[in-house]
């Protein structure tokens, strides 16, 4: 008995042993993770404070500058045609129109097959930048009314597009040598603000040195969804 004593002693005294060791070996591996963390923290903290003095503030500039410089963007209604087509597929309460499948409201009852006309229409993009320049981007050609005959279509294209003889401001006018040839250009501004440059000969030139107006044909062009926005262009000097 005194034997099984001793070696049961020896064997718990073992295995608290046991204990403490597996119990340091787990408490140097949580303190190895914990100082990984926290080391890795440290770097990521450091990284982002780089980041935001140095490069992070060059971007928020680059940024910033970029938003002050940017093009102003305004979409204007650009111009309007009539085209010929034939009535496809019906679909529910619309039609595709052909030979392109463009979708319309089939508003008019039309069958497959039907010869119908069609007012088409195109915006613009215009984009302005710091130094006066204008870059036009122009839509493709969208549908958007049908019609039995093309008189109808016409009529209705007249409202939306036509011409006015209007006076607008002179800028200037000025002539360029090039190689032994003489150009002539006159200097205007629209109503919508944007200056035009256009070739004039040589008795326009003349005409139009010393004035501050000039007489100019104008297309007016209104939206279709809101007639009050329209736009002019020029088609030409009038008398």
């Amino acid at each position: 008995m005194s034997q099984w004593n001793r070696n049961s002693s020896s064997q718990q005294a073992n295995g608290r042993l046991l204990q403490l060791i597996i119990g340091g070996i787990i408490f140097i591996i949580i303190i190895g993770i914990i100082s990984q963390s926290c080391s890795n923290s440290s770097t990521m903290l450091s990284s982002d404070t780089v980041s935001f003095d140095g490069t992070g503030a060059s971007d928020a500039s680059t940024a910033s500058g970029s938003a002050t410089s940017s093009a102003d963007q305004l979409t204007v209604p650009w111009d309007y045609q009539v085209t010929e087509g034939k009535v496809g597929e019906l679909v529910a309460g619309d039609m595709t129109v052909l030979p392109n499948n463009k979708l319309l409201p089939n508003d008019g009852n039309y069958k497959t097959g039907d010869t119908i006309w069609v007012i088409e229409y195109m915006s613009a993009l215009m984009e302005s930048d710091d130094s006066g320049k204008t870059n036009v981007t122009l839509t493709a050609w969208q549908p958007i009314k049908s019609f039995k005959t093309e008189a109808l279509a016409k009529a209705d294209l007249d409202k939306l597009k036509f011409q006015v003889k209007s006076e607008v401001d002179l800028v200037g006018v000025y002539k360029t040598t090039y190689q032994g040839a003489t150009r002539q250009f006159a200097v205007l501004v629209l109503p919508s603000g944007n200056r035009l440059k256009q070739p004039i000969d040589e008795a326009k030139y003349n005409e139009l040195k010393s004035a501050k107006k000039a007489n100019v044909l104008l297309e007016e062009v209104h939206s279709y969804q809101n007639y009050d926005l329209a736009y002019a262009k020029f088609r030409g000097w009038a008398s």
